[in-house]
């Protein structure tokens, strides 16, 4: 596998030979200071180019980064499906290579990246042959902070999760697996992982990264609650699902009256109570029943 020097020099020199590349800047984890370090952290770049047309033209031109196990380019499978794209400001490869590196590099016009460049915190630049990266504060992940939520935030969030929870139980009443399983895991959790981040920012620190889709939640939760928030996931076992389901339950109801109390908002037990009550009855309800009470 290419050292992380090997690669840097090889993303540089590429640059340096290359005139329609003005500057180059990284994004990402290998930017962050907070991040841990390990052999799979990718290799955001950003070449900040004079147009991107010719790239795109002879695409054989990326094949000096090293021989690749798979590529994909995201723009190219957006336009391909009807989506907008904007070839001529932005255009991204990511590529895994046969070493086990990764680069996610992004071709950007100066325009493009006047617009964005300045957005994340997590930024350095690289090269910069015109002067025309504006200038920017060390990396941090501030960009990334957890953020009090709002009265408007938190009431929504709980309304929202103990909503959601009628469409699993139902799900699982019909044998509707994939359905239950996908009502579940995206809507059910989505509101208890923003109510875990919610809790680290007002119980620990609002100075800190849960990461991306909460993979440092298992840093900062106490050994209690990351013991429940792991009994959360299910497998396609319908009464291990119903176990998961109150284990969610529980946890986020202990979270949200903690934030609550935090933050001088209101918990909404009514909506807890009640849909804790029909969640039970749901799950005792026989296979033929014709009435839900």
């Amino acid at each position: 596998m290419r050292s992380e020097q090997e690669m840097f020099d090889l993303i540089l020199g590429v640059a340096n030979k290359d005139e329609r590349v003005r500057a180059v800047y990284m994004n990402g984890s290998r930017t962050n200071p907070n991040a841990p370090k390990d052999i799979f952290q990718d290799y955001d770049i950003v070449y900040v180019v004079t147009e991107t047309e010719s790239f795109l033209g002879d695409e054989t031109w990326i094949d000096v980064f090293g021989e690749r196990l798979m590529i994909q380019e995201p723009d190219k499978n957006d336009q391909a499906v009807g989506i907008e794209t904007h070839f001529e400001r932005t255009y991204i490869y990511l590529m895994l290579f046969t070493d086990g590196n990764r680069i996610d590099l992004r071709l950007q016009t100066k325009e493009a990246m006047l617009d964005t460049y300045l957005e994340d915190s997590l930024t350095v630049p690289l090269l910069d042959k015109d002067s025309i990266l504006p200038p920017i504060a060390p990396p941090t992940d501030s960009s990334y902070y957890v953020k009090q939520p709002t009265e408007a935030e938190f009431m929504n969030c709980c309304n929202e999760f103990w909503w959601c929870q009628q469409n699993v139980a139902k799900g699982i009443w019909r044998d509707e697996l994939s359905y239950a399983k996908h009502m579940y895991e995206l809507t059910s959790r989505a509101p208890l992982d923003e109510m875990v981040s919610w809790w680290i920012g007002t119980k620990i620190d609002c100075n800190v990264s849960t990461g991306k889709m909460g993979k440092y939640f298992s840093t900062y939760l106490p050994t209690e609650y990351w013991e429940m928030y792991t009994a959360t996931y299910s497998n396609a076992n319908y009464e291990q699902m119903w176990d998961s389901i109150f284990v969610t339950c529980e946890l986020f109801r202990t979270l949200a009256q903690e934030v609550a109390a935090a933050c001088s908002y209101t918990y909404r037990m009514e909506d807890d109570t009640n849909m804790t009550a029909y969640l039970t009855r749901v799950r005792d309800l026989p296979e033929a029943a014709q009435g839900i009470y």
